[in-house]
């Protein structure tokens, strides 16, 4: 099967049209109350890795679903008016997620360079996965 467009591509596209913020620029953010950190991965990446401070956990499979205020499952943390900062283990979902996002007219949202590996990298502080669901 010949695909008109792989993963690679994709990523690069997203990253072309969404703003990346640099590493040290997000861990400098990490108490910022103006900024959230969303948090992509899967539940079991966040149970044996830990997640970044304060951050909400959206699975990425359900974000355009808790994105859109008309869907049943609206999560009412994306109608504030926050900064969003995406995130995945390695910035390639996050790149996706944030241009979806973007398409759907979600303003202020941007993913982080280098995502949980690199946060990881150069000692961003991380915590144990909250257990807290947000509305």
């Amino acid at each position: 099967m010949m695909l008109k467009k792989g993963v690679k591509e994709l990523v690069l596209e997203a990253n072309e049209a969404v703003q990346t913020i640099p590493i040290d620029e997000a861990v400098a953010k990490v108490d910022d109350p103006d900024t959230l950190f969303v948090d992509l991965r899967d539940v079991r990446e966040l149970e044996r890795e830990g997640m970044i401070p304060g951050a909400f956990h959206a699975p990425r499979g359900m974000l355009e679903f808790w994105v859109d205020p008309d869907s049943p499952y609206y999560k009412e943390v994306f109608g504030s008016a926050k900064n969003f900062y995406f995130y995945c283990a390695s910035a390639w979902r996050s790149a996706l997620a944030t241009k979806a996002v973007q398409d759907m007219g979600l303003e202020n949202v941007a993913h982080i360079e280098g995502g949980f590996n690199q946060w990881k990298k150069v000692g961003g502080p991380i915590s144990e996965r909250s257990k807290v669901v947000a509305k």
